[in-house]
């Protein structure tokens, strides 16, 4: 058989199993007298037993069993006021737990930095770290495994609050002795004929190829990855260029060859780089300082080790 109560109830059952009277409990209270006796029957017809023995003119007194449930009451109203006071804690001090994911091919540039930062300026807080392609990340989100996503502005689900931090052009990635190297900017149009290594993520692809679409050009690929390493490593040994949705200053390969890492010089569209979080109605405390904590990051500082144009 469901049982069936109220907080509302057990509270009244406390405080008469306390005081001893219901005049005393409606005091204590301000609740009628008539109020907390139909509480106290509702609950002994719920739970088929004598909470108390009514004794003429000299209150109530517990019996056994009423002792019993007085005792569990006590228990289930001070757990809920413990998680109430969570709960409090959670919605307005920025301290605790908080889970960020971060895309991959931005992650080793961004994650540990402001995990760093933040840590520092809330020494409470305890930052989980996670990685994978956009379409994974918005998959944590759904599933609360993640509290915020570092992204870009793709493909935003509708049940996502995306807040936009920076925009960012796309570069382009070459080996270090190519003969545009040396420029401070590159043209699609001069090579897109030349063999393309393809950053093969979800969305990411489609945001590349679309850069080439814009200005009428279509693209020669001769390689696709999904990881950005190895792209950089492709790049390195002379087997094609490669566009970046950042640019980076780190211009080392993973086995040590050298990168140049330019600008486009066509008006290409820009991406923007920002935060993700399940649509709710307010943040918790410590998602909001993480909002905010970035948002001055980048307006002080910029993105780490990254080019502007």
């Amino acid at each position: 058989m469901a049982v069936r109560f109220t907080f509302r109830q057990l509270e009244y059952l406390v405080a008469v199993g306390e005081v001893g009277t219901i005049a005393q409990a409606s005091l204590k209270l301000n609740v009628s007298s008539p109020s907390i006796s139909t509480a106290i029957n509702q609950l002994e017809g719920q739970f088929g037993i004598q909470l108390f023995v009514r004794h003429h003119a000299q209150g109530l007194s517990l019996t056994p069993g009423g002792r019993r449930v007085f005792k569990e009451a006590q228990r289930i109203l001070a757990d809920a006021a413990a998680l109430s006071d969570i709960a409090d804690d959670v919605a307005k001090r920025p301290g605790g737990a908080i889970s960020v994911g971060a895309l991959t091919t931005i992650a080793p540039l961004l994650s540990a930095k402001y995990r760093k930062s933040f840590e520092a300026h809330y020494p409470s807080a305890r930052v989980s770290l996670f990685t994978g392609d956009q379409v994974a990340l918005f998959s944590r989100l759904a599933r609360a495994e993640i509290d915020v996503a570092i992204t870009y502005d793709m493909e935003i689900p509708q049940d996502v609050h995306f807040e936009g931090m920076i925009a960012l052009r796309p570069f382009v990635m070459l080996h270090r002795d190519h003969p545009m190297a040396r420029q401070s900017e590159v043209s699609l149009r001069d090579i897109a004929g030349e063999p393309l290594v393809l950053l093969d993520l979800p969305l990411s692809r489609d945001y590349f190829l679309s850069t080439f679409r814009r200005i009428g050009l279509v693209p020669n690929i001769t390689d696709r990855t999904n990881d950005l390493s190895v792209a950089r490593s492709l790049v390195a040994n002379g087997f094609g260029y490669s566009l970046l949705n950042i640019g980076t200053d780190l211009d080392l390969a993973p086995d040590g060859q050298r990168l140049a890492i330019l600008p486009i010089s066509e008006e290409v569209g820009s991406v923007t780089l920002g935060l993700a979080t399940k649509q709710v109605g307010v943040k918790s405390a410590i998602v909001a300082a993480f909002f905010d904590h970035v948002r001055a990051e980048i307006s002080a500082h910029g993105l780490p080790a990254t080019k502007t144009r």
